[in-house]
């Protein structure tokens, strides 16, 4: 990863920067506060060392924060930022800037990780510099105007600045940094949120959320119930609604931003609409080294917490672990003197359970310790199966805790065992012209449907009347057609009801990709699941899209779902006589064939064309008709599915699993 430190620029020092910024740091013409990403990089990269203790990680976490420490001593009054602090002058002054203390937050609490979690001291005392530099500042308007100035300043993004303050002052325990902390709270939100008031339909969210984070962390600091406001609810409450909340924002959000397992690929904001598509949301993919926008920032943080809420301790004569999130991880229990292993069976949509072992190795010494595993709401207790070494532990409930205490010690094994159904769930929106929208979902994992905008359903009495498994034999029966052209790899694609050949992609998870695979199975159904390639010569099939299920493609170059004689193809030894070429013979008109043309450009249309009536000129009829059987361009994911359609069929697949193909996330049910 390149090192975002090097974009900071010292603005009320008097020295040049350090370097100049890296591509894609927001323009100084637009006048918000650069930098974002580099703050959120000290949290990620100090989260993420405490997880692996990586030199190189070290050694640059800490160069980043010597870089600003020196940037913070040449000003010399405890402010530091990318930006002038002319910009808070402007806040103060009620006139138009863009969100500083939102930068000044980010700020504060990568510093303040760089201290909390990897131990860096210096980058106490910068925050603690910065703490007081806003202390006077704040405490200045308040004297030279009002509290009500003050509070009307807050009235953009201020990020988290009242959880940052309070996570100081429990480590400072100076009172001035409790005070500041409180004056960042916006009693005119909270104060709406403590009477359950349900007037806040409008508000930015990016806005308060990060106060309602705050001020947990004021319950925690201070025990001011009327602050009480899903990590935190979980450890206050027990309540298994909030992990699972956090388990389908980790699964569903979380993992669908970045673009697979390209690195530094993320992007701003999730589609939802129908026929959307990541790659051309708002911003689109970013770049590895030239997108910095904010979210790029909270990506890395994010992406550096994926192991941050699976255990949750409870100390006390009896040591408790509650297990909350099924990631595969090892946890060293120090105060049970036991390690604890946690693996995962693949889940797939063939095999609807979703496994999980548990092994302990070690001894607990003759002391009693408590293991609290969570029986997700989103299983049923008809199939859910707990066993302690073997030995059955009882009937379980679905959205409570699973407690067993005893004196853990080596090869003991908690295994457990959770169904997973499909179900529906309604849009968050109550207004009429909604109200036939549903999400998809398989256990917690929101299911898209590979479409360019149709997102109609034809549903039955039971979801399992219109929603169904795809065999993970399928895959075995995906193919993709090539031709070679001018120098280039062309593939057959199938896309809005034409067939046509299109430039091979360069990179896996596009549209093309998708278009250009197709499930070919043979009209022989004991050579359904044989051996592809070679073995597919001499053979009758029907040709399905990969994301039109149910759907084949006909003899005149139609898709239809009715399988008839003009459904059939047969594939036959490629006509130009290369050892592993084919050509798709229709099966209604013996001698006729799929041609795409000679040295064509991409788009150009397949068509019939048939020995008897075409001269055959230079081989130009053989090369046209004949194709190379390649290794799909696409795969089913494990977690697949098909569900009936109005018009069409729709094949449905983890949203996180989603790269550049289009989709749609809700379904009108009442179509």
């Amino acid at each position: 990863m390149m090192l975002p430190g090097a974009a900071l620029r010292c603005m009320d020092a008097p020295t040049a920067a350090v370097a100049d910024p890296d591509g894609g740091t927001t323009p100084r013409s637009h006048r918000f506060p650069t930098n974002a990403p580099t703050w959120h990089y000290l949290s990620a990269t100090a989260k993420m060392w405490a997880s692996t203790h990586n030199d190189t990680l070290r050694a640059k976490m800490s160069s980043v924060v010597d870089v600003l420490n020196d940037c913070q001593k040449k000003m010399g009054t405890g402010y530091l930022s990318a930006f002038p602090s002319e910009f808070f002058d402007r806040t103060e002054a009620l006139t138009t800037v863009w969100a500083p203390y939102y930068t000044i937050h980010k700020i504060m609490q990568g510093l303040l990780d760089q201290y909390t979690v990897a131990g860096n001291s210096k980058a106490l005392e910068m925050v603690v510099g910065m703490a007081n530099y806003f202390s006077d500042r704040v405490k200045n308007v308040i004297q030279k105007y009002s509290i009500e100035r003050h509070w009307a300043s807050l009235n953009e993004e201020t990020g988290g600045m009242n959880d940052v303050l309070y996570q100081l002052y429990t480590i400072t325990d100076d009172l001035k940094h409790l005070t500041l902390a409180h004056l960042f709270d916006k009693p005119c939100f909270l104060g709406l949120l403590a009477v359950q008031a349900d007037s806040i339909s409008g508000f930015h969210s990016n806005t308060h959320i990060p106060v309602v984070v705050g001020a947990q962390m004021r319950y925690e600091v201070t025990g001011d119930a009327l602050y009480k406001v899903s990590r935190n609810l979980f450890r206050w409450t027990k309540e298994i609604a909030y992990v699972d909340y956090y388990e389908r924002a980790l699964i569903n959000g979380v993992l669908s931003i970045q673009r697979g397992t390209d690195p530094g690929v993320m992007i701003y904001m999730l589609p939802q609409a129908p026929g959307r598509s990541k790659a051309v949301s708002y911003h689109g993919w970013g770049t590895k080294y030239d997108s910095f926008w904010c979210c790029y920032g909270t990506g890395i943080e994010s992406f550096s917490k994926l192991g941050d809420s699976i255990y949750f301790e409870e100390k006390g004569d009896t040591p408790a672990l509650s297990i909350i999130q099924y990631i595969p991880s090892t946890f060293n229990w120090k105060t049970a003197g036991v390690t604890v292993t946690q693996q995962l069976e693949p889940l797939s949509s063939s095999d609807m359970n979703f496994r999980v072992s548990l092994s302990v190795s070690g001894k607990t010494n003759g002391q009693s310790a408590t293991l609290n595993v969570r029986i997700p709401t989103w299983t049923s207790a008809s199939g859910a199966k707990a066993t302690l070494n073997d030995k059955d532990l009882g009937s379980v409930t679905p959205g409570s805790l699973l407690s067993v205490t005893k004196q853990w010690s080596s090869n003991d094994h908690l295994s457990l065992q959770f169904p997973v159904a499909l179900r529906t769930e309604a849009i968050k929106d109550d207004r009429p012209e909604y109200a036939s929208l549903q999400a998809i979902l398989f256990g917690p994992f929101v299911l898209a449907g590979l479409s360019s905008g149709d997102w109609d359903a034809k549903t039955g009495s039971a979801v399992s009347d219109w929603i169904t498994a795809v065999p993970s034999s399928h895959n075995s029966q995906l193919m993709t057609f090539t031709q070679e052209s001018s120098g280039k790899t062309f593939v057959l694609s199938s896309s809005n009801g034409s067939l046509t050949m299109q430039e091979r992609p360069a990179v896996d998870g596009t549209d093309t990709a998708v278009h250009a695979t197709f499930r070919v199975h043979p009209q022989d159904a004991a050579r359904l699941h044989g051996t592809y390639g070679a073995a597919l010569k001499d053979t009758s099939v029907q040709i399905e899209p990969f994301d039109m299920p149910g759907t084949v493609i006909t003899n005149d170059l139609t898709l239809s779902a009715q399988k008839s004689a003009g459904s059939f193809f047969n594939i036959v030894p490629g006509l130009d006589g290369k050892p592993n070429s084919v050509s798709l013979e229709l099966g209604t008109k013996p001698g006729c064939f799929l041609v795409s043309g000679a040295d064509y450009s991409a788009g150009t249309k397949i068509q019939v064309s048939c020995k008897s009536s075409v001269q055959s000129i230079g081989e130009i009829l053989e090369q046209a008709a004949s194709f190379a059987q390649a290794a799909p361009l696409r795969q089913y994911h494990p977690i697949s599915f098909v569900a009936r359609g109005v018009k069409r069929n729709f094949l449905l697949e983890p949203l996180y699993s989603l790269r550049d193909e289009f989709y749609t996330v809700y379904f009108n049910l009442g179509a």
